[in-house]
């Protein structure tokens, strides 16, 4: 059975929708980091916070999904 690290790895490497939605994850993860330099944020900086956090959030969700794809498509437990 392939460990979640090996089956991300795979999937790193021969799915291109899979790394294109982790390499958007990383930029928002540093988008995010940016902006939390800030010791106090405006409303709209709030805002746009919150809205990375639920977009980084919404990938980080899928990307687990395709994992979850991949063990069943392999035959694997999902558990």
């Amino acid at each position: 059975m392939m460990s979640d690290e090996q089956i991300v790895e795979h999937l790193r490497s021969s799915n291109s929708d899979y790394r294109e939605m982790e390499e958007s994850h990383h930029r928002l993860d540093a988008e995010l980091e940016t902006l939390l330099q800030n010791h106090t944020l405006t409303p709209q900086e709030e805002l746009l916070k919150k809205q990375i956090q639920k977009e980084k959030l919404g990938k980080k969700d899928r990307m687990a999904g395709m994992i979850r794809e991949y063990r069943v498509s392999q035959g694997q437990p999902t558990g």
